[in-house]
């Protein structure tokens, strides 16, 4: 079962209509990942029957026992994030304390510091997970909470799902649409892969995020393709791309060119492949894949 994971290094480079497109050629012997669980957006063109999802608990959250606390204040001063919050009355005395969930790291020093023990930390709700069915095939993908953390073990539970069902469905790929960026999601989605594809522009943000995202797969001894969108709106960028490849001996899949078709696709939200028909830009990620499934 070969995992191929599609990454950019950056937001907007084309990454999830191109990860889409491969979901249409891949055939039904694959399973769909997306696991870009702060802002996923694959299912907007793979239209998911979500079959089953679950909750995702991924940090912990401190919670005060009213009864028990004796409003010493301890809390509030050892709390670095200013988590801790009390209400004093004009006398300058704390009537109540109280914790605000946005701001808890969970790092549980006002535990270690209440003398009266009426403070304990509670694994939070996080985000949520969804195994579906697709006409393409399984596709699991998550949410993750507003400002929740730990996106990178959100992250390695949907990939353990995508694997499980591939195993048991014996499936040929698992094809997965990586995070933007080169944080804990996007360490988190490089673990197993057998081929990274790096979708970049002919920008100067487009290349220097792509650099330090071949980095990251290089670090973790990952096999790496970069596919160069829109690469006719800078020659020139285009060009230093090139180099930079065959600098570091990695293959250029392809070249896609602009088009408004593409742009046309999302807003309808269908993937590429099955909106164009069989324009130039649909043989050249033919060809792509062709090169992609071949390794």
């Amino acid at each position: 079962m070969k995992k191929i994971l599609v990454i950019s290094g950056k937001g907007g480079t084309g990454k999830t209509f191109f990860t889409a497109s491969l979901a249409c050629l891949a055939g039904n012997n694959k399973v769909m990942v997306d696991c870009d669980v702060d802002a996923a957006n694959l299912h907007l063109l793979l239209h998911p029957d979500i079959k089953k999802s679950g909750i995702f608990k991924g940090g912990y959250e401190a919670e005060i026992n009213k009864d028990r606390c004796v409003k010493c204040g301890r809390c509030i001063e050892v709390c670095r994030f200013e988590a801790i919050k009390a209400i004093v009355n004009k006398d300058g005395n704390i009537e109540k304390v109280f914790i605000d969930p946005f701001s808890c790291e969970g790092c549980s020093a006002c535990k270690l510091v209440c003398p009266a023990n009426a403070i304990s930390l509670e694994k939070k709700e996080s985000g949520k997970w969804f195994i579906s069915d697709t006409k393409y095939g399984p596709f699991i993908f998550a949410k993750l909470d507003v400002a929740a953390e730990n996106s990178g073990k959100l992250v390695s539970e949907i990939k353990e799902k995508a694997h499980r069902i591939g195993e048991k469905n014996k499936a040929q790929y698992i094809i997965i649409d990586g995070p933007p960026g080169i944080g804990c999601p996007v360490i988190s989605s490089m673990s197993g892969i057998d081929l990274a594809v790096v979708v970049t522009e002919p920008t100067l943000s487009g290349i220097s995020d792509m650099k330090r995202v071949i980095q990251v797969a290089e670090y973790f001894k990952v096999e790496t393709k970069v596919v160069i969108n829109k690469y006719d709106l800078n020659l020139n960028n285009s060009k230093d791309i090139e180099n930079l490849c065959k600098n570091k001996d990695i293959e250029i899949l392809g070249r896609i060119p602009f088009s408004l078709q593409v742009a046309k696709s999302i807003v309808e939200s269908i993937p590429y492949i099955e909106f164009s028909g069989n324009d130039i830009i649909s043989k050249l990620i033919r060809n792509m894949w062709a090169k992609i499934s071949s390794v």
